[in-house]
């Protein structure tokens, strides 16, 4: 009961500080455009600038060595059980945010996924229904509320967490409360699934590090307009807007729709 009490309270505490977090973002994005950078997208790059820098420093210190290692020493079948694991037990708000967002039939795919990998897969740790045919999704509560038509907000870099927006913040929020990992009532437990699944993760980044490294000149930049992009194709299930919402340019139409009028003017042409 004492244990349960505690990590109740580490949960709430948390939650309390990502608000906190949220909401000076979001104040900083109001005034920033005229204190800082003046970039519409990322009105406080001053501080994301030094707070992207930071966790980099934490990533080549900790978080990379100890992936590194891991991925040296454990048997690549055991990994990617250890990644089906991790991903078996997201599937369960995956498919919760797959309701929220109108998506009723992937969201039964989602249920079926859990289902069949939690049985027939030992607990997820083989992907049983990808073989079957169950299409893997990504979904959050950000992405969530994208859809329900927040906006982004301004771009911001977490300690830790690393690129959000305000609304993908307000997002992680709720992703951290009802993440079932951290909810686990023995806490030496909790903390060794919630490690291990930090460096699993981060071990399958390892290989995009070196592409990284060589394609940006600007590590910075490149990472944010990779974020932002990736958000958006998400939220849009792959098919994003060409309407760039921070910048206020373009018509609005998705790629498939623009591909789809301008095959119509060929035709009457």
């Amino acid at each position: 009961m004492r244990n349960n009490k505690k990590g109740t309270l580490m949960t709430t505490t948390f939650i309390r500080q990502i608000s906190r977090i949220a909401f000076f973002a979001a104040a900083a994005g109001l005034l920033g455009g005229c204190a800082t950078s003046g970039n519409p997208k990322d009105p406080i790059e001053g501080f994301n600038r030094a707070m992207f820098g930071i966790n980099e420093g934490l990533d080549q210190v900790i978080i990379r060595p100890v992936s590194s290692g891991y991925e040296a020493v454990i048997p690549s079948p055991l990994q990617t059980g250890v990644s089906n694991f991790f991903s078996n037990i997201a599937d369960l708000m995956i498919g919760v945010n797959n309701l929220l967002q109108g998506k009723p039939a992937q969201a039964a795919s989602d249920a079926g996924r859990v289902l069949v990998n939690t049985t027939v897969g030992f607990l997820g740790i083989l992907d049983v229904a990808s073989s079957m045919g169950m299409e893997k999704h990504e979904e959050d509560v950000g992405q969530t509320f994208g859809r329900w038509g927040m906006d982004d907000g301004a771009y911001i870099v977490l300690p830790f967490f690393g690129p959000r927006t305000v609304r993908d913040t307000l997002g992680l929020a709720f992703d951290v409360y009802t993440d079932p990992v951290a909810h686990v009532d023995h806490i030496p437990t909790r903390n060794t699934l919630l490690a291990t699944r930090i460096i699993s993760d981060r071990a399958e980044l390892l290989k995009a590090d070196k592409i990284i490294e060589e394609a940006a000149l600007d590590k910075y930049s490149y990472v944010r307009d990779a974020y932002l992009q990736r958000r958006q194709s998400l939220i849009h299930d792959g098919n994003p807007p060409k309407f760039d919402p921070y910048s206020g340019s373009g018509e609005g139409k998705s790629a498939e729709a623009e591909g789809a009028a301008t095959a119509q003017v060929a035709t009457r042409n």
